[in-house]
C-alpha cells in the first residue's frame, strides 16, 4: 500500500495537506451559502412572493455544469480556490434556501404568538424561536450540501487547481498509478462520510427534546 500515500511531488503536498485543502475549499463555500441563506430565506418567509422567483434563480444557476462556471470564472479569479468555491457556495443556496424555509415555515403559528407576547421582535422571534425549531431541516440540508460540495471540488483539477484530491485523478493517468485514483475515490468518500456523521452529532447536540432514535437519522 505504499503506492497508495505516495504523493506525487508536482503536487507539492503531503497526503494529508491534500486533505486539509480538499476540505477547506468544500466546507468554506458551504459555510458562505448558509451565512447568504439565512437572511434570503427570512425574507422569503416573511414575503411568500418572494419565494417561488429565488428559487428559480438559484435552481438556474445549479443547473450550470460546474466545470462552464469555472471557465467563466477563470478569467477573473485565474486558476485559484476562489475559482473552484464560487460556483460550490452558489450551488449550496439551492439546497439551503428551501430547506430553512420549510423548516422555518414549521414552526407553530402558537409557538410564534406566543414569543410575540413575550415582547420578541421579528429579529429576535427568528434568531431565539424559528431557527432553533428549524435546526432539524438546517443540518438536512447541510448534510446534502455539505456531500455534494466534497464530491465537486476534485473537478477543480480540470482547471488545474492544485489544491485537492481531484489531482490524484490525473496524476493516475500521467504517471500510471492506478491507486492514485483508488485514493482519490476511497478518501473523498470517506471524508464525505465522517463529515456528514459529524452534522449528525451537531444535530443531536442541539436539539435534545427530539427522541434520540429521530435525531440520530
Amino acid at each position: 500500500m505504499s503506492g497508495f500515500f505516495d504523493i506525487p511531488s508536482d503536487l507539492q503536498n503531503s497526503y494529508f495537506g491534500l486533505i486539509g485543502l480538499h476540505l477547506r475549499e468544500a466546507l468554506l463555500p458551504v459555510l458562505a451559502g448558509l451565512l447568504v441563506s439565512l437572511p434570503v430565506a427570512q425574507l422569503c418567509v416573511r414575503f411568500r412572493w418572494l419565494y417561488p422567483p429565488v428559487f428559480g434563480v438559484t435552481t438556474v444557476l445549479y443547473a450550470i455544469p460546474s466545470l462552464a462556471f469555472f471557465v467563466v470564472l477563470i478569467d477573473y479569479t485565474g486558476q485559484t480556490e476562489t475559482t473552484v468555491m464560487i460556483p460550490l457556495a452558489v450551488y449550496s443556496l439551492v439546497v439551503l434556501v428551501p430547506a430553512i424555509v420549510d423548516g422555518v415555515r414549521s414552526v407553530p403559528p402558537e409557538t410564534l404568538a406566543a414569543a410575540t407576547a413575550m415582547g420578541l421582535g421579528p429579529v429576535r422571534r427568528y434568531l431565539q424561536v424559528q431557527l432553533p425549531i428549524a435546526v432539524p431541516a438546517i443540518i438536512a440540508g447541510l448534510r446534502v450540501a455539505t456531500v455534494s460540495s466534497i464530491s465537486l471540488v476534485s473537478v477543480g483539477m480540470l482547471i488545474g487547481n492544485q489544491g485537492a484530491l481531484g489531482n490524484l485523478l490525473h496524476d493516475a493517468q500521467i504517471y500510471n498509478r492506478p491507486l492514485l485514483a483508488v485514493n482519490s475515490v476511497v478518501t473523498t468518500a470517506v471524508l464525505a462520510v465522517l463529515v456528514d456523521a459529524v452534522l449528525v452529532g451537531v444535530r443531536v447536540l442541539l436539539t435534545p427534546w427530539m427522541p434520540k432514535e429521530r435525531a440520530a437519522r
